[in-house]
């Protein structure tokens, strides 16, 4: 059943049927806010997170938004806008977690041009211009929270240009916490390290030397789970996290102190 930590409002998670998106949307939903899951082509997975949020109690909807051509934005707008009224008659928006992204990258020296147009076009353009075509259904008092990654801040070179495009979207935060203060809105990126979700899946689960490598990263020691992600999204979604803004959180366990 809900909570009432967020009673009453509407998030929307891009990325939001599978991993820690869906971790993310789940829990939000547990603390009261109806959720727009987003998803790019796997609408199955997003009807399932629907289904489970609503079977606990919870309100949702799935959102198609595929990302990474222009005008993808608009598009996506466009669907929450036909989708919303069910659930905020004035169609606006209280949280918006930019979740969706492109979880890795080739070695410099095979990476393509493509490639590299692919990674910022996902993980760093769709954000930027998902929130300046959102900004007017932005509750003022309202939250961002974008998803960033420990490899903005720890070098791992055989993805490096994954980690630029997080050190982009943590400045894209710094910036755009400054720019929308005046209206009330908090503006912060969660850095997770690694996390045991299907994206990981091929090299980590099922590999005992990988899983004992990936925990011994962690002062903790441990693997992340999605669920220890969502929980900090969800602080920052709450009214407990309003005097925190422009900062990134980490969320890695502690890696590579």
């Amino acid at each position: 059943m809900a909570s009432e930590a967020l009673p009453g409002k509407v998030a929307l998670v891009t990325g939001g049927s599978r991993g820690i998106g869906r971790a993310i949307a789940q829990r939000l939903a547990r603390d009261g806010a109806a959720v727009a899951v987003g998803y790019a082509r796997d609408e199955k997975a997003a009807r399932e997170t629907v289904a489970k949020i609503r079977a606990d109690g919870g309100r949702a909807f799935p959102l198609h938004a595929e990302l990474g051509e222009h005008g993808d934005a608009v598009r996506l707008w466009s669907a929450f806008d036909a989708a919303v009224s069910s659930y905020a008659p004035d169609g606006k928006l209280d949280i918006l977690v930019n979740n969706a992204g492109i979880p890795n990258s080739s070695p410099l020296d095979t990476l393509t041009e493509e490639e590299f147009d692919r990674l910022f076009a996902v993980n760093v353009r769709a954000p930027f211009f998902i929130v300046k075509h959102g900004l007017t259904r932005l509750r003022d008092g309202g939250r961002i929270v974008n998803i960033s990654s420990g490899l903005a801040r720890i070098a791992l070179p055989e993805i490096m240009a994954y980690g630029s495009t997080k050190g982009a979207l943590d400045t894209f935060t710094l910036n755009l916490a400054k720019e929308l203060g005046p209206r009330g809105i908090t503006v912060n990126s969660v850095a997770p390290g690694i996390t045991d979700t299907d994206a990981n899946a091929g090299w980590l689960r099922g590999n005992p030397e990988a899983e004992a490598a990936a925990a011994a990263t962690s002062a903790l020691g441990r693997i992340g789970q999605p669920e220890d992600i969502a929980d900090v999204v969800a602080f920052l979604a709450s009214a407990d996290a309003r005097w925190v803004t422009g900062r990134v959180v980490d969320a890695t366990g502690g890696s590579a102190l």
